[in-house]
């Protein structure tokens, strides 16, 4: 006599997805209620859950009371990511929520680790209500690998977008880069040079975009030397600051792409005997609690890193709880923050 597949008590999105021949992005559409889903479809993937007798865990955790959230840091903990994850914080505090932080990888050893299944698994296995990851560049199967573990994910500025239905939050990142742009541009600045993160990151592309945009309206044209991507580390804003400035036709401002490179390219200008506004203005983007504290302070563009991790809380519980989000994808508002380290060009 054959088993009941109701007699199975471990039975997951991938075993579903497996049994109806669909991806486990879809099972998991159709058990969160998601509209893009063909109804033959989602017909065949009701019927194999109700003949497994499948409740999703929001169903057996109704509140998220006591839950525990896990907070990964993709690379170091920088100065950004330590703001963000007080909002975190604060928010779990309201919540009764737990929260647990750590590194998904370490940015030395270029690589993730741990397999994607292995890590869900231990997640899951840990209890873990829900993932939230900042600056992360996760691949399809890290998103695969939760969403068959039923553990929701958040990402907060994602160097990549590995699925469309990733639930993040960001911010403005190309009016930002628009606002300390025409910043420079209302003082008199021409010359503008550029220096981002990596290349292939979507909020450094979303504000190089606003960048090029202000410069556009201008009438201007960048020289193509006055523009390069590398890292948000201070030793690449440093590195790639002291090429820009040593070379021909300096530039008289530059637009960093966060507070770590506009910190970087300062210290690049003053061992070249620049100095910072007379010489050189810059911008960075974050307003860390580096950039009041920078001599002379940083001009920046501000993201509200500690809302930003409140929301990314807020919603990971959401998504835990069994709601449907009405937006995939959160932007908060920046705001040009005018300090010291730019004036008119002389």
């Amino acid at each position: 006599m054959l088993d009941s597949p109701r007699a199975s008590h471990k039975t997951t999105l991938a075993t579903i997805a497996a049994s109806a021949g669909v991806s486990v992005a879809t099972v998991s559409k159709v058990v969160n209620g998601r509209e893009d889903v063909s109804p033959e479809t989602r017909a065949l993937v009701e019927g194999l859950l109700a003949a497994h007798d499948y409740s999703p865990p929001s169903a057996r955790r109704p509140n998220t009371v006591n839950a525990t959230v896990e907070f990964l840091i993709d690379g170091d903990f920088s100065s950004y990511a330590t703001t963000v994850v007080d909002g975190v914080v604060e928010a779990a505090r309201e919540a009764g929520t737990a929260v647990v932080v750590g590194l998904m990888r370490d940015q030395r050893m270029g690589r993730y680790p741990v397999p994607p299944r292995s890590w869900a698994r231990s997640l899951a296995q840990t209890g873990r209500t829900g993932v939230i990851v900042v600056t992360g560049e996760l691949t399809g199967a890290h998103v695969d690998a939760l969403a068959a573990v039923n553990v929701p994910l958040v990402v907060i500025d994602p160097l990549n977008m590995p699925r469309r239905e990733v639930a993040s939050v960001g911010s403005t990142n190309f009016t930002g880069g628009m606002s300390a742009t025409n910043h420079l541009l209302a003082q008199g600045h021409r010359r503008i040079a550029w220096v981002g993160g990596p290349p292939g990151s979507q909020c450094n592309q979303a504000r190089l975009h606003g960048y090029r945009a202000a410069m556009e309206s201008a009438g201007l044209a960048p020289a193509p030397e006055h523009i390069v991507n590398e890292d948000f580390r201070y030793d690449a804003g440093r590195r790639l600051g002291a090429r820009i400035l040593a070379g021909p036709d300096r530039p008289t401002a530059v637009v960093g792409g966060c507070d770590s490179i506009a910190l970087g390219i300062m210290e690049a200008a003053r061992t070249l005997g620049l100095r910072v506004p007379d010489d050189l203005s810059v911008t960075g983007f974050d307003d860390t609690e580096l950039a009041p504290m920078a001599a002379p302070p940083l001009t920046t563009v501000r993201q509200p890193l500690r809302e930003m991790g409140r929301v990314a809380l807020r919603t990971v519980l959401r998504m835990a709880g069994g709601e449907r989000l009405d937006s995939h994808h959160v932007e908060l508002a920046t705001e040009l923050v005018v300090r010291e380290s730019t004036a008119p060009p002389r």
